[in-house]
């Protein structure tokens, strides 16, 4: 009998906890399994997201390719705005607005509009990557088709070190110097270009330096 009112009071004292705290225990298994599934779900929606993009930027490059197609700016133009504007956080919309600039700098001579789709470019890049670099190099070319040279010349000095760009930017800004009038400066700029290219100077900026008196062996 001492056995039997003991697995009774035990039974009784988990009916009691229950009563205490199955409710809680519900609501916290409950939220655990809302939990689970809403991350499987934004996982599934993150992937479907990527894919999109994805889909997007091909039809974007597919499109830019299409020489013969007359309605290719328009397509590009498109396309990279819808990156834009859905997935914004994506590299898939970064790389979109490089392939518009390109377009509208190369294709139709609007440095202005380039000059914007790249400045959204470079906000959505982390300074000091790789990534980064190009984009400034593209901009400052942009901004140098458009004769602003002061924001030209702002943008590479914002772009910090990178051996890589070295030579790239000393060249440019030998550009924008030039472009300014100030031969000086150009020629101190080509000549650092000169000196940090690994491969040598070459035959554009041997015909640079020649045109500022500077001889092959200087």
């Amino acid at each position: 009998m001492a056995e039997m009112r003991t697995e009774e009071e035990q039974v009784q004292a988990i009916k009691d906890w229950w009563k205490r705290n199955g409710g809680s225990l519900l609501i916290g298994i409950g939220a655990a399994l809302a939990i689970v599934f809403g991350w499987q779900t934004w996982q599934n929606h993150q992937q479907q997201q990527r894919a999109e993009a994805a889909s997007q930027f091909a039809n974007l490059l597919n499109a830019y390719s299409a020489q013969a197609d007359e309605e290719r700016g328009e397509t590009v133009a498109f396309v990279a705005s819808n990156l834009q504007e859905e997935f914004s956080d994506s590299a898939y919309a970064i790389y979109g607005m490089l392939v518009l600039a390109r377009q509208q700098l190369m294709d139709d001579g609007d440095p202005e509009a380039a000059i914007e789709s790249m400045n959204w470019a470079r906000e959505k890049v982390e300074e000091g990557s790789a990534l980064s670099f190009v984009i400034r190099n593209r901009l400052a070319r942009a901004q140098f088709a458009a004769e602003q040279y002061d924001e030209a010349l702002a943008t590479l000095d914002g772009a910090g070190e990178n051996e890589a760009f070295t030579a790239i930017y000393s060249e440019l800004r030998g550009d924008i110097l030039l472009a300014q009038g100030d031969r000086d400066g150009a020629r101190e700029a080509y000549l650092a270009a000169a000196e940090q290219s690994r491969q040598g100077r070459s035959g554009v900026l041997e015909l640079k330096l020649s045109d500022l008196g500077v001889q092959g062996g200087a």
